[in-house]
């Protein structure tokens, strides 16, 4: 399976989780997963739901890695019948005003996690993206941002605040990263999303936020405000990498401008509804 992975060319974090999904399988019936057929995945599908409880999210990624074990490594087409999707949840993202998420971004004590905030807001990056940017994918002089294999492997250029590039410089004058913007405990590779993870975490409770907000958050604030501010649909879509529409047109439902220029129908009402 890991040789199928990466024959088709997976990320190296999607063949963690799709190797890490199909190795709990086997383990929860103590069989090599060539020996389990369609009846044992439904039985740890209820598993997963009734007895672990486990997000959508963590169950999703097991349908797909036993979808991908049956269907590309031995070869058993008949068995995706028997390992269906759930309904996805269409729920909206939790937005973050501009007052809060300048107060977040102030928050930082260190230059370091200032930038690396600053750059998720600013060019709208995912942590997977940020964590990987390189110093010579910081085109200052175009006001460009590169994203080298972005999620689908896909490289894209999006946009270079000059406030980050101020933030940036300030913060290599300090810390002379070489090859990672955002190197790790070990400068050969970049930070790990944990401590991206903690750094937000620590910048929002500085900030007083109480909101239930996470590092892509920032993402999330940078396609509404955009849209806020008059940015087109299809531009946002370029900017985020999104490989279709309707996944960027999700925004317009947060987005306080949509909801602020539509007139509700009781106010086109000829009514007098204050006197008794």
């Amino acid at each position: 399976m890991l040789e199928d992975l990466q024959i088709r060319n997976y990320s190296p974090t999607t063949i963690r989780l799709y190797l890490h999904s199909v190795a709990e399988f086997a383990r929860h019936f103590g069989k090599s997963p060539d020996q389990l057929g369609p009846e044992h995945v439904r039985r740890y599908q209820l598993f997963l739901i009734k007895d672990k409880q486990v997000s959508q999210s963590t169950y999703i990624q097991m349908v797909c890695a036993l979808r991908f074990l049956y269907t590309h490594t031995l070869d058993r087409r008949i068995a995706i019948e028997y390992i269906p999707f759930p309904r996805r949840q269409r729920k909206l993202p939790m937005i973050l005003s501009r007052d809060e998420v300048k107060a977040l971004l102030e928050a930082p004590r260190t230059l370091r996690h200032r930038a690396l905030l600053a750059a998720l807001y600013s060019a709208g990056l995912r942590v997977s993206e940020a964590r990987q940017l390189k110093v010579a994918d910081i085109d200052a002089r175009r006001h460009v941002l590169w994203v080298r294999q972005g999620k689908g492997s896909k490289d894209r250029q999006t946009l270079l605040s000059k406030k980050l590039v101020e933030l940036l410089r300030a913060y290599w004058r300090a810390e002379r990263p070489s090859e990672w913007m955002f190197p790790g405990a070990d400068p050969t590779r970049p930070i790990s999303p944990k401590a991206a993870f903690l750094a937000f975490r620590s910048a929002a409770q500085a900030a007083g936020i109480s909101k239930p907000v996470h590092p892509h958050s920032l993402r999330h604030a940078f396609a509404t405000h955009l849209l806020e501010a008059g940015t087109n649909l299809r531009t946002i879509q370029i900017l985020l990498g999104h490989a279709y529409l309707e996944t960027t047109a999700r925004y317009l439902q947060v987005a306080d401008v949509a909801v602020r220029s539509t007139l509700s129908p009781l106010d086109s009402l000829d009514l007098t509804l204050l006197e008794p």
